[in-house]
């Protein structure tokens, strides 16, 4: 895949011309990270945005005890990072890669160089900001209101639309221990492998390794309603 196609499968670019797209690549810069290294740490200095090529990106926080809470995950295709270009202010994450991951970074002043040149942008992104919001807030419902059987099912259900299937069996290789998955679902590793085994057992999944198969949606929706 070429820059100019990774950007235009971007919702925040898919509105420029090809012209503009070539423009904006020519301003990338690339990087690859290693399983566990860190992109940004919070409360660092935001310097740019990332979009990703291939691996995946956990974005979480950490208290002053220690402990973390995964806040979401990015994938090939997702960029991230942009709500602290907009304000100027420090990190308020951090960011690890999953596995081998390869991004392209776009500094602060082309970010904003490119919302004042491009409308259309602008517009992408203020819905973008609107999406992660709203993530937030069905993250804090779910912590909330589900217990850890029905925040597993949660965060499964939540990849598994990501992918757009609505029904059939889906893969999902979650480039994740279950520690990590964990800090996702703030619940500890023993309590999320014994839910992933109840529902490997009830006939909902199936588990090898790090990869999940989802066989009964309908079933793991359940779960978050009943």
């Amino acid at each position: 895949m070429s820059v100019v196609d990774l950007l235009h499968q971007m919702p925040i670019f898919a509105d420029l011309r090809a012209e503009e797209l070539k423009a904006l690549a020519a301003c990338l810069g690339k990087r690859t990270f290693a399983r566990g290294m860190m992109l940004y740490q919070k409360g660092s200095l935001a310097q740019s945005l990332y979009l990703i090529e291939s691996g995946g990106v956990r974005i979480f926080s950490v208290s002053d005890m220690g402990h973390e809470i995964t806040l979401e995950v990015h994938g090939p295709g997702d960029c991230f990072g942009e709500r602290a270009l907009l304000d100027g202010n420090l990190r308020t994450t951090g960011a690890m890669a999953l596995d081998k991951t390869v991004t392209y970074t776009l500094d602060r002043d082309d970010f904003l160089r490119c919302l004042e040149r491009y409308p259309q942008v602008t517009r992408r992104v203020m819905a973008l900001l609107a999406h992660r919001l709203a993530h937030v807030t069905s993250y804090a419902e779910n912590l909330a209101f589900l217990d850890v059987a029905g925040r597993v099912a949660a965060v499964l259900l939540e990849i598994v639309a990501r992918q757009g299937v609505t029904h059939g069996s889906i893969e999902i290789d979650l480039h994740m221990t279950q520690t990590d998955l964990a800090t996702w679902v703030c619940a500890t590793r023993e309590m999320v492998n014994r839910v992933l085994h109840a529902y490997r057992d009830q006939g909902l999944v199936t588990i090898e390794g790090h990869t999940i198969t989802v066989l009964d949606l309908d079933g793991l929706k359940r779960k978050i309603t009943s």
